[in-house]
């Protein structure tokens, strides 16, 4: 039979992550991964009420009902057991990096849509990383302000909100950039005179 943790996804050891900050009812994890593992990890989002169900099966945590008014919930706590999976967990090499974005999707198969469509998209792409860029930037405010929800934590916070804070800066680069190459362009299928080897040789330069 195979071991509890070779059953055990990255989305279990995120959500087994937080309960080893602290304890959380569904829908205060709900709100925590909004604020956190949205921004690198937004598979927990769609495994928030069926995950703790099952951590709490395999023993990793623990479940209490309780009732708040006329509302019940049942509130989650990792366990020792949790504890010492995920520590096992992150001692082992993490997989290789990937990244879901359906607008860059979009953009390699434009030559099947028309140049508005492909524009469209990447205002879109611009418009949502510098909506990012704001979110990221004033929770980098409030923890500077000493507002931090976790100051026990707030180190982490110092090295991972870079990171995605750079991401986000590179992506609204790179939107405004290909915004100001298309408007050369005739059409998606004919980017007329527009210097496609000089793109390229940007690429290799790290423009």
């Amino acid at each position: 039979m195979p071991s509890v943790s070779s059953r055990l996804t990255t989305t279990s050891f995120a959500i087994l992550g937080l309960l080893a900050v602290r304890s959380w009812t569904t829908y205060e994890l709900t709100k925590q991964v909004q604020r956190s593992l949205h921004w690198f990890w937004p598979r927990a989002e769609r495994k928030l009420y069926d995950e703790p169900k099952r951590l709490a099966a395999a023993g990793l945590a623990r479940a209490v009902e309780e009732r708040t008014g006329r509302r019940r919930g049942t509130r989650y706590t990792i366990t020792a057991r949790g504890r010492r999976e995920l520590a096992s967990w992150l001692g082992l090499p993490p997989a290789p990096r990937s990244s879901e974005f359906e607008g860059m999707v979009k953009v390699f198969f434009a030559d099947c849509g028309d140049l508005a469509q492909l524009r469209a998209t990447l205002e879109q792409i611009a418009a949502e990383a510098r909506a990012r860029i704001d979110v990221l930037e004033s929770m980098t405010g409030d923890d500077l302000a000493g507002r931090s929800q976790f100051p026990q934590r707030l180190h982490l916070a110092a090295l991972t909100l870079p990171f995605q804070h750079e991401q986000e800066r590179a992506t609204l680069h790179w939107a405004h950039w290909a915004l100001t190459q298309t408007d050369q362009w005739a059409s998606t299928t004919d980017p007329g005179d527009w210097d496609i080897a000089a793109a390229l040789r940007g690429t290799l330069a790290g423009e």
